[in-house]
């Protein structure tokens, strides 16, 4: 965290998973534009996968609407649309070719995160070449995966020394909004959090209403930041870590 300061400060993103579901994009484009709490969204976008028939004239059309309220990131489903973990190798290709159609098409994502939490040693070296800053690792194990299942565990921003000697700078996610919520519930929040949800998660309404709510409560404890600008702030600062130290199984 910026050393000026010993304040808490928080970050808000969501995986936009189906952003060509006109139901799931217009209560998506609402909330950014809503801006609750004061956060600025960013949008960690699944790009457009023409190869299974989907739109990507529209998708691009969203994601730069998208982009125009918040940080924009890449995030990868290495499988298919609706299955985000890899089943095969070539996931750092994957990111990559991804990563080359977005620029094609003129955007500039900055954030990465990995779908279904995957990440590896290639993938965290596709990222840093790239230039992205990874938000892939978490906090604590992710509930739905299964021993031997690769991802990467850190709670705090933190540059990653990588075996190539290469660094990568992580925003690592904390909090889904039912850790948030418990979190807020026991005042218990640490110094940095980074509370993510899906875009489907905009679809019921009871979870709905708990971004609405959850959102202002937590800026009531924590500084709003856009992930952009908490980034610029963090590359000279933040400790590093080794690739082995975080990677887990």
């Amino acid at each position: 965290m910026p050393h000026t300061s010993g304040k808490r400060y928080a970050v808000v993103s969501c995986h936009v998973e189906r952003p060509l579901d006109d139901r799931v994009w217009e209560r998506f484009a609402s909330l950014q534009e809503r801006r609750p709490g004061g956060f600025r969204i960013a949008a960690l976008v699944r790009p457009a996968d023409p190869a299974v028939g989907e739109d990507e004239r529209l998708w691009l059309e969203r994601a730069r609407a998208a982009a125009s309220h918040a940080a924009l990131g890449h995030h990868t489903h290495w499988t298919a649309p609706d299955y985000a973990r890899p089943t095969a190798p070539g996931a750092a290709e994957r990111v990559r070719r991804e990563a080359a159609r977005l620029t094609e098409l003129g955007l500039e994502a900055t954030l990465f995160c990995g779908g279904g939490w995957y990440t590896d040693e290639d993938v965290a070296e596709a990222c840093a070449a790239l230039g992205y800053v990874d938000c892939t690792p978490r906090a604590l194990r992710p509930p739905a995966l299964g021993s031997g299942e690769r991802w990467a565990q850190l709670a705090m921003p933190a540059r990653l020394r990588l075996p190539s000697g290469a660094g990568l700078l992580t925003l690592p996610t904390t909090h889904s909004l039912g850790d948030l919520a418990r979190a807020l519930a026991r005042r218990s929040l640490p110094r940095f959090v980074h509370v993510y949800f899906h875009d489907t998660d905009l679809l019921d309404l009871r979870r709905r209403a708990l971004v609405y709510a959850l959102l202002p409560a937590l800026a009531r404890v924590a500084v709003p930041a856009d992930a952009s600008e908490l980034v610029a702030s963090l590359r000279d600062a933040s400790e590093e870590i080794a690739w082995n130290d975080v990677a887990r199984l």
